[in-house]
């Protein structure tokens, strides 16, 4: 059964068809279109990967450490990637994120097909256009991120699970998608290739749902409810309660169920990470690790997520890694 449960089966549906697709890549050894090899004068494709690599240092300095184990091709092909999907989330998180309109992500998204097509705009898309041309990548999840953030700039409330779940697989269980490819699948692995993906796409859909509850009261702020509008009504709760933003019972109890639906994800992807290349393990692993314990932190917080932000504090960061490193060896 699907931690969504039976709400989700439309949207599950919708994004289990670019599962499919993506693993049949893998499966192979295919890339969606033939792209050429992307050529530039001197050293400046190793200097491109050398910034995307700088880019991730300075924003995820954890699961950069955790890259550095990989091999030197897969390691800067998880840079370029994770540089482009930070350079989309910006489009409407950014600084400039007022300016951003639908024609914007339009000219991204043309942009994303010169990529694919060999024909990168500048450095960081050289590097992205390098990988892609390296890895049995498909373009799909990239196209659905944009229309994530497109969503973001006109949708603001999610009357079910079925619409959040749609949402959060277009800003984050891509993630999972573009990634398995570079990752890598263990040899030794008896794992159908689908259930991989599905493992990552779960990552992806845990981290964001981890995201939204962490962000409630900053969400809310914005004029923004990433919950579930059925969910909130069954709960006796409403906009007004977050907007006011006081801790009841109603809350606590609301909150626990939404806790207890991340961490099924959380549970479901942890099962595809032993199935990875080994060297590809630890940073996944430490990943999911640290970002399940956000989950614990609310707790922790009497599940005040209107004021108070949870998160992992450096001495638990670092206690995790040599655990999640432990574990990645099993």
């Amino acid at each position: 059964a699907s931690p969504a449960g039976e709400m989700a089966v439309s949207s599950e549906k919708k994004v289990y068809e670019v599962v499919l697709k993506q693993a049949a890549l893998v499966k192979r050894h295919l890339i969606s279109i033939q792209k050429p090899d992307i050529v530039l004068p001197g050293n400046l494709l190793s200097e491109a990967y050398d910034r995307c690599g700088e880019v991730c240092a300075e924003y995820a300095k954890t699961f950069y450490l955790g890259t550095m184990l990989m091999t030197p091709d897969r390691r800067r092909a998880i840079w370029a990637i994770y540089v482009w999907c930070r350079r989309t989330d910006e489009l409407v998180d950014g600084p400039n994120a007022s300016h951003i309109t639908p024609q914007a992500l339009d000219r991204w998204e043309a942009r994303l097909e010169d990529i694919f097509n060999g024909r990168p705009f500048d450095m960081l898309d050289a590097a992205l256009s390098d990988t892609v041309s390296r890895f049995p990548v498909d373009i799909q999840p990239f196209r659905d991120m944009v229309e994530g953030m497109r969503m973001d700039l006109w949708k603001s409330r999610y009357n079910n699970f079925d619409e959040l779940y749609l949402y959060c697989y277009y800003v984050a269980g891509t993630v999972g998608l573009m990634s398995v490819p570079i990752m890598g699948i263990a040899p030794e692995s008896k794992a159908t290739t689908e259930s991989v993906y599905n493992a990552a796409l779960a990552l992806g859909i845990a981290n964001q749902l981890t995201n939204i509850l962490r962000d409630v009261g900053e969400d809310a702020r914005r004029g923004r409810v990433y919950l579930p509008q059925d969910e909130l009504a069954q709960a006796g709760l409403s906009d007004e309660d977050i907007f006011a933003g006081k801790v009841t019972d109603k809350w606590r109890i609301f909150m626990k169920k939404q806790i207890q639906r991340a961490r099924k994800f959380f549970d479901e992807a942890e099962k595809g990470v032993t199935e990875l290349s080994s060297a590809s393990r630890w940073p996944v692993l430490a990943s999911l690790l640290l970002y399940r314990k956000i989950l614990d932190e609310i707790e922790a917080n009497d599940y005040n997520n209107f004021t108070r932000r949870a998160y992992v504090s450096k001495p638990k960061k670092l206690l995790t890694l040599p655990i999640a490193y432990a574990r990645s060896l099993v």
